[in-house]
C-alpha cells in the first residue's frame, strides 16, 4: 500500500530530472500528500504537462464519487481484471510525481506502528506508475482522480510492509505515455518493485500520522521506541 508520500524538491531540480515534461509554475513543497488531496500527474494525453489531480480514482461510469476512498491504490497483479482499473490501465495511465513516500512497519506483539521514510538514495525525485480518469459530476462539473499502482515489496521494503509503489523507470516512461490502447502483456513488465539497493528508509515522527501535519520536521530521522 502507498498513503502518504512526499513531493518537496524545488522546482528547478524537478525539471532538471524530466526536462521532456512541463510542470506548473513554483508548486509548493509538499511533505505528507494523503488521499483525496491534489497530487501532481501527467497523463498519457499527447501533452507532456503535469497538472493537479485528485488522489482517489473515481471511474468514469462510478454513480458515487465516494468511491474515490477505496481506490487510492491498485494492485499491478490484477490491473487487467479489476472493473474499476481495467478501463484506466488500457487507455489511460499517468505518472505520478514525488521524491519519497511513508510506510508504517508494525511492531511485534505490540500495537505499535513506526513510521518509515522511504527514499531513493540520490534524493533525486522520480514517477509512481499510475492511473487516471476523468469523472463527470451531475452538476456538469469534472474531476480528474488518479490512483498508485503497487506490487510486490523489495528486500528494503518487506522489513517494511507487503506491498510498495510502483516507481518507474525512465525507460518505461515511452510506453506507459502512450495515448494508444496497451495490451497488458506490454505494460506488465515495468511494474515490478525498484531495486532495493538504490533506496534507502529511516523512521520517523508519529505526527506524519495527522494529514493536517505537513512541514519538513516529518522528515526528520527518529529514534526507534524501546520495546
Amino acid at each position: 500500500m502507498c498513503g502518504r508520500f512526499t513531493l518537496t524538491v524545488d522546482p528547478g531540480d524537478l525539471q532538471a530530472v524530466f526536462p521532456q515534461f512541463s510542470f506548473p509554475l513554483a508548486p509548493q513543497p509538499r511533505f505528507n500528500i494523503a488521499p483525496s488531496q491534489p497530487v501532481l500527474v501527467l497523463p498519457n494525453d499527447q501533452r507532456s504537462a503535469a497538472d493537479h489531480f485528485l488522489w482517489g480514482l473515481i471511474p468514469s461510469w462510478a454513480r458515487d464519487p465516494s468511491i474515490a476512498t477505496q481506490l487510492i491504490n491498485a494492485r499491478a497483479e490484477t490491473l487487467a481484471e479489476k472493473p474499476s482499473f481495467r478501463g484506466s490501465y488500457k487507455y489511460k495511465r499517468c505518472l505520478i510525481f514525488a521524491d519519497g513516500f511513508y510506510e508504517w512497519q508494525s511492531q511485534p506483539g505490540t500495537a505499535i506502528k513506526t513510521p518509515y521514510y522511504i527514499h531513493l538514495k540520490t534524493r533525486r525525485p522520480f514517477a509512481f506508475a499510475g492511473l487516471w480518469d476523468e469523472w463527470h459530476a451531475p452538476d456538469g462539473s469534472q474531476l480528474k482522480t488518479c490512483a498508485i499502482i503497487t506490487t510486490t515489496p523489495n528486500l528494503l521494503m518487506a522489513s517494511l510492509h507487503n506491498r510498495m509503489p510502483v516507481i518507474l523507470p525512465p525507460a518505461a516512461y515511452p510506453a506507459w505515455l502512450d495515448p494508444a490502447p496497451q495490451k497488458p502483456e506490454t505494460l506488465q513488465r515495468w511494474l515490478d518493485p525498484y531495486p532495493a539497493d538504490e533506496m534507502a528508509a529511516y523512521p520517523v515522527s508519529t505526527l506524519v500520522n495527522s494529514p493536517a501535519n505537513d512541514r519538513p520536521e516529518l522528515l526528520t530521522p527518529r529514534s526507534l521506541p524501546n520495546l
